[in-house]
């Protein structure tokens, strides 16, 4: 099975090394935004009608390199195909940021002390920090096309990195694990041990509000400094949030280890149901980073030799685990506490939630098991 990952680094130009990174990074913007300009009058997404129309016009008009203009046609190619998947309306697309598509071995390439990249003044041999990173640059990793980027001032290298992992079969798990999502705990486990562990997420709805309210004053202003510190606190709470949910993420496969099944709630739709959540509770609930929990699970799971399935979310905090009893009276939402109708058993709704999950998990390698 074979996993593909981002590894971030960041790179220490010199002086001059920046001024002529710069100038190639202003360079190759306008020609994408030349390429993407072609793609949205000509509506043509063939790579090789595009480099036949372009190729020349992009070295003789911008100064660029034959593989910097391959590079650019393929880069915006990509941007409006991805704008397609994701939904999106067919328009015109503007490249603001300054970034840089770097071929493996052609454009760049790393060795144990400097990280070289092709400009338009030659080669640049620059320093780079692997922190937290390392393991990624064992030798064992292939790389893909890095993309080199500049922000607050300093510069990174985004590079994919491949690697092939054994993958976990059915046979082999020794462990099901329930992981219920929500708000006021960000994530209830329940294991095959009977033990159940909650990660208090108060302290993160809180810190969330408190960001709500401020970006609510910074509206209300309208000022040029209110519009950059808006932007700022996006951008720190979204990497806030991801630090939360690697460190969650983490926790659980430190704790449960290789061949385990991780079970959560497919939360897909989870956007579309703000209709029946109270006005003042919808931000809370639709921008919580559930699936982004999901996704950084998914590749550490395969990485570490454990596997996560999702389930319909139907039922499962209003489900008796004991007797199987569903109603929704079983629930009561602002108390947090579930308790059976039939059989009385009584507990947190969270924790009923991963004991379903948990249940789920345990069904579906039954029937997989059978199946085969």
């Amino acid at each position: 099975m074979e996993l593909t990952i981002t590894a971030k680094i960041r790179i220490y130009p010199s002086d001059n090394q920046i001024i002529v990174l710069k100038d190639t990074m202003h360079k190759i913007i306008k020609a994408l935004n030349c390429t993407s300009g072609y793609i949205y009058s000509n509506n043509c997404l063939v790579q090789r009608e595009i480099h036949d129309n372009l190729y020349y016009h992009l070295r003789s008009s911008f100064g660029l390199k034959s593989q910097m203009s391959a590079s650019v046609i393929r880069a915006s190619i990509a941007k409006y195909k991805s704008a397609k998947t994701n939904g999106h309306d067919f328009n015109l697309i503007n490249f603001k940021q300054l970034e840089y598509d770097l071929v493996s071995n052609r454009d760049y390439s790393l060795n144990k002390d400097k990280f070289s990249i092709n400009s338009l003044q030659g080669r640049l041999h620059i320093p780079y920090e692997t922190k937290g990173m390392q393991k990624y640059f064992d030798g064992t990793y292939k790389f893909g096309t890095a993309k080199l980027v500049n922000k607050y001032g300093k510069y990174f290298l985004h590079i994919p990195v491949t690697k092939e992992y054994e993958e976990c079969k059915l046979d082999d798990i020794n462990q099901v694990v329930g992981v219920d999502l929500g708000i006021n705990f960000l994530a209830t486990v329940y294991d095959s041990s009977n033990q159940t562990i909650f990660f208090n997420g108060k302290k993160i709805k809180f810190k969330r509000a408190k960001n709500k309210s401020l970006r609510k004053e910074l509206q209300k202003r309208q000022t040029p400094s209110a519009r950059k510190r808006l932007k700022a606190i996006g951008q720190r709470e979204n990497r806030w949030m991801n630090d939360v949910n690697h460190s969650v993420t983490k926790a659980l496969i430190d704790k449960y280890g290789k061949n385990t099944l991780f079970v959560l709630e497919d939360l897909t739709g989870i956007r579309n149901a703000t209709k029946k959540v109270r006005v003042n509770n919808r931000y809370v609930s639709v921008s919580w980073a559930f699936y982004q929990f999901r996704v950084i699970l998914e590749y550490k799971a395969k990485m570490n030799g454990c596997r996560v399935i999702v389930v319909d979310p139907r039922y499962t905090s209003q489900t008796c685990p004991k007797c199987g009893h569903i109603a929704k009276a079983n629930r009561n939402k602002k108390k947090h506490t579930f308790c059976c109708k039939n059989c009385t058993y009584t507990s947190n709704d969270d924790r009923i939630g991963a004991m379903n999950l948990w249940r789920k998990g345990i069904e579906y390698i039954s029937k997989e098991t059978i199946e085969i």
